[in-house]
């Protein structure tokens, strides 16, 4: 088996987590891809070398200069998320696939740095008033975070287009069957590649 890779990207708060656990659960034959970032844990819930690679500023970019990255990016000022080449290996390794969870431009990048092997999902809200409304609910970022967060999330929608999918996430379920589908169909295909 030739090892694939699955690319969700959405704006923060569009269920694109949710949705990529829910894969995982279903679908035996995929390995979520744990990514590294510079930022803090979310309360006591995140685990280093389960929910992210938690590594300094100063480490991320040493590893920046060696290359190890298929993908990264400065998400924030001062937060750095990426990609490890040695994660995707890893997963390859184990017989699995890959799942990632990652920003607009890290899906974007991923895809182009795999070409067929890589599915590129975008997971879209319904509309920015409702992705308001669930940043809110969610609690855990302060209203200036949200607003940026909305900023950004106005521009990452025009990149939808980009993407090999899209997933409008009104109804998680909806949704979900959705991204299954897509997900089930892309590592059964016989890849372009072979």
């Amino acid at each position: 088996m030739q090892g694939k890779i699955i690319a969700f990207s959405a704006p923060s708060g569009a269920g694109k987590t949710t949705i990529v656990h829910r894969m995982l659960e279903r679908i035996p034959e995929l390995s979520f891809s744990i990514s590294a970032c510079t930022r803090d844990r979310r309360g006591r819930s995140e685990a280093n070398g389960k929910d992210y690679y938690f590594i300094s500023v100063q480490e991320f970019q040493e590893k920046i200069r060696q290359d190890a990255f298929v993908e990264w990016e400065e998400v924030y000022e001062g937060a750095f998320y990426g990609t490890l080449k040695s994660e995707i290996e890893r997963i390859w390794e184990s017989g699995k696939h890959a799942v990632l969870d990652v920003d607009v431009k890290g899906g974007l990048s991923i895809k182009e740095f795999y070409k067929d092997r890589a599915l590129a999902i975008f997971v879209k809200p319904p509309s920015l008033e409702v992705l308001e409304h669930r940043l809110r609910a969610r609690a855990t970022d302060s209203a200036s975070s949200i607003s940026s967060r909305l900023y950004k999330a106005n521009f990452e929608l025009t990149f939808e287009d980009r993407f090999d999918e899209v997933v409008v996430n009104d109804d998680l379920d909806e949704a979900t069957a959705q991204a299954e589908k897509l997900v089930r169909d892309f590592i059964t295909a016989e890849s372009a590649i072979l």
